[in-house]
């Protein structure tokens, strides 16, 4: 159990109703959208949730690209299923953003205009097929990690729409560990390729958690009012505990001199990621920022005519039950 005490009451609260949140937090109930809340924890809860949503959207963009040359028909169809599944995890989650009183349009228009961000790990290219199995080992090991936890979340809407969530990443996670299986059994060059994409991809994985928990400004209150229920630290270090004995067993070497069991701790030791390329990455400067975003803003605009068509019909429809009533 966290020792971090909630946030104190502001001068000028309602404190009626800011001791019934307190309460409600510590008794680990969930806060329901028509339920009272200190406008400091709604706005980290629209911060927080649209960023993942915003994840889920232009994460599809990495394995997307390998959806025309997947070696396999069976290749292509497991592709397709899970960029299918990444769209819907973010339409849960603007769906549970939306019941703050924020609208969809405007928070895509905040990304698409560099105002809101996404999670550095998708400003990465994928390079090789490969990829697409190390994204969905690591990538969405790391996000497991990371999400389960907050299918116990404070907020309900958030914590209900990350229990599929969470289920499906899981499955994702599986069906890349076996690709990497099936690539590592079979040539010389296909290990090489799958110990190339591991390297490249470890140390972005392990910055998926954020900054270390001295220099994250939202951790604490987050943990406070239990809409985070551990510290960034502590889920890079489940992920490396993870992961290490799956990379030995998968036959690959992740790429840290440091990485060591320490009996005394219990855990591995490892190496710290490059938080200067970390700082670059989440401020626009990855080597596919640009290039995510412009793809995000180029399919939002083709499809404005799909939204304007949906929204006269849903106007027509709903014009003529007026009319019968």
């Amino acid at each position: 159990m966290s020792t971090v005490t909630a946030q104190e009451t502001p001068p000028g609260a309602d404190l009626e109703h800011q001791a019934e949140f307190d309460a409600k937090v510590a008794a680990d109930q969930r806060i329901e959208p028509r339920d009272w809340m200190p406008e400091a924890y709604r706005r980290t809860l629209v911060r927080q949730v649209s960023q993942h949503a915003h994840s889920e959207i232009i994460g599809m963009q990495p394995e997307g690209d390998w959806i025309a040359s997947a070696p396999s028909l069976r290749r292509k169809a497991i592709l397709l299923a899970k960029v299918q599944d990444e769209a819907g995890h973010g339409l849960y989650l603007y769906a549970a953003a939306e019941t703050l009183g924020v609208d969809r349009a405007d928070l895509t228009e905040r990304l698409i205009e560099g105002r809101q961000k996404y999670s550095s790990i998708f400003n990465y290219p994928s390079l090789t097929f490969a990829d697409v199995g190390v994204i969905g080992w690591l990538v969405d090991g790391a996000a497991i990690c990371n999400q389960v936890p907050l299918c116990r979340s404070s907020f309900g809407p958030y914590s209900r729409a990350m229990v599929r969530i969470c289920k499906e990443e899981s499955f994702h996670q599986r069906q890349g560990y076996e690709l990497l299986m099936r690539m590592m059994e079979g040539t010389e060059g296909q290990r090489r390729m799958v110990q190339d994409a591991v390297d490249r991809w470890w140390w972005p994985s392990l910055m998926m958690f954020g900054p270390p928990d001295a220099e994250s400004p939202n951790t604490r209150q987050s943990m406070a009012w239990r809409i985070k229920r551990d510290t960034n630290d502590d889920l890079r270090q489940k992920f490396v505990d993870m992961s290490v004995p799956q990379a030995e067993k998968l036959g690959v070497t992740l790429p840290d001199p440091e990485l060591a069991w320490n009996g005394e701790r219990g855990h591995y030791d490892f190496g710290e990621p490059d938080w200067v390329e970390f700082k670059q990455v989440v401020s626009g400067a990855g080597p596919k920022n640009a290039e995510r975003v412009a793809r995000r803003r180029a399919a939002h605009e083709k499809g404005a005519w799909v939204r304007e068509a949906a929204t006269a019909y849903a106007r027509k429809h709903q014009s003529a039950e007026e009319a019968t009533v």
